[in-house]
């Protein structure tokens, strides 16, 4: 990475492309492209980085990049006529604002319909991402805004790639006792274990989820949390079907977990004016 301006949105070039870095006074930081306003990087203050990003991640018009936070919106995965997980993270948005605090860095980062949004999707909407670094916390809110004369539809999620040393040692707890559908074969369960342990390939939508989760590896961990996402996806493609991924190293599947804070179940409704946000925390040990 290599800055190319100096002022107070501190843009700099990751990748070839336009990103805000953020940085606290204690030294925690956190890596935002506007490209999908995908957060690409996070290291709490005096800690590593905690979030997966492939080194064969695309980038630039179109494309989807492999690992952070990717913004999905107004279509979960496939579920709808819309392209994979919607319309807003191969987008250009437009940056707000970004500031630092006494304790804190944050960045604002907007986009609205157009044309070729209305072609696929027709709706007027606005969403704002908002991404906050502050100690060993990150928070990420998004929120939309029904800017046309009709109501609409939407699902959304946060789709976290959590930086792992080997998944088959990671521990994610949390989930016991939840609904949830195994998307692989289609059925509904109850989970009935302490924890989850991944040694296959995972694809699951958890149901009203309302205690914080923990990811846990040694003798570190990451707490998750979730405001008005009521949804968890968890997800590792495993070996055959990460070889099948351009975008993947032959072994990345096992330096991450993904644990998603999504609204998929019931989508939300939107009457024109009104506005839905959501958030995700993220709290290293």
């Amino acid at each position: 990475m290599t800055v190319t301006d100096t002022n107070e949105e501190r843009l700099i070039d990751f990748h070839g492309q336009p990103a805000v870095a953020l940085r606290t006074r204690d030294g925690a930081t956190a890596v935002v492209l506007l490209h999908g306003a995908h957060v690409v990087s996070w290291c709490p203050a005096g800690v590593g980085e905690k979030l997966f990003l492939s080194e064969r991640s695309r980038y630039g018009d179109g494309a989807s990049v492999r690992g952070g936070i990717p913004v999905i919106f107004p279509q979960f995965g496939q579920r709808g006529p819309l392209p994979r997980h919607g319309l807003v993270r191969t987008r250009r948005w437009r940056l707000q604002r970004a500031e630092a605090g006494s304790d804190d860095a944050l960045a604002v980062l907007a986009l609205s319909d157009d044309e070729l949004t209305r072609a696929l999707w027709p709706h007027c909407f606005a969403i704002e991402l908002t991404v906050c670094v502050h100690g060993n916390r990150l928070d990420v809110e998004l929120a939309v805004t029904n800017t046309g004369a009709s109501d609409f539809e939407f699902a959304a999620a946060l789709h976290s790639y959590l930086r792992v040393n080997e998944v088959e040692t990671a521990r994610l707890s949390g989930l016991h006792g939840r609904r949830f559908e195994d998307t692989l074969g289609g059925e509904i369960h109850v989970d009935t274990d302490e924890t989850l342990r991944v040694e296959r390939e995972v694809d699951r939508i958890y149901f009203d989820v309302t205690a914080p989760l923990r990811l846990a590896e040694g003798r570190s961990a990451l707490q998750i949390a979730a405001e008005r996402f009521p949804d968890v996806v968890v997800w590792n493609p495993w070996q055959d079907k990460a070889a099948a991924l351009g975008d993947l190293a032959l072994t990345d599947f096992r330096r991450f977990l993904c644990v998603e804070a999504a609204q998929i179940a019931r989508p939300i409704t939107l009457t024109p004016g009104a506005e839905w946000s959501g958030r995700q925390s993220l709290i290293a040990d």
